[in-house]
């Protein structure tokens, strides 16, 4: 048996309103929230026998064309464990980016810094067929934008 599909990325924020306002100005949308606990979620999460019970709070958000969702998720409980250094750079082992396509990529910049985000580098064109950024947003959460140049 084989991976069908992907379903979507969770990303864990200390807040989720500026989280969720950045991923908008990105031009996400909210599909809906949730709060989960319980015995299936510490379960799940491997908090079981006498472990601190989970809970949190869930934001999914989906793409324009419905095939990408993000997952914000705010942990009640346990605290959540800050890494170090902070924010991480964007070459640490086990998490880089998550990368979305966009129409205009300076316009999505500019969006983006309204709602506190900031370049990471530079925009770049690579090798002249797309042009490239990094911007560091809420929770210092990377996401790469690209744009194809026509």
């Amino acid at each position: 048996m084989a991976v069908k599909r992907m379903d979507h990325t969770t990303l864990v924020v200390r807040g989720l309103d500026a989280a969720v306002a950045f991923f908008e100005a990105l031009g996400m949308e909210v599909e809906g929230r949730a709060h989960v606990s319980g015995d299936a979620v510490d379960r799940l999460h491997g908090a079981s026998d006498g472990a601190e019970r989970v809970a949190a709070d869930l934001v999914m958000l989906v793409t324009p064309d419905s095939h990408s969702r993000i997952e914000l998720t705010r942990y009640v409980t346990p605290d959540v464990v800050e890494p170090t250094p902070w924010p991480l750079p964007v070459h640490v082992v086990g998490w880089a980016n998550v990368m979305f396509e966009v129409d205009d990529l300076r316009e999505t910049v500019a969006r983006l810094e309204a709602v506190g985000g900031s370049l990471v580098g530079e925009v770049v064109a690579w090798e002249g067929v797309i042009l490239l950024a990094y911007v560091r947003g809420p929770e210092g959460v990377v996401v790469a934008l690209a744009q194809p140049v026509e």
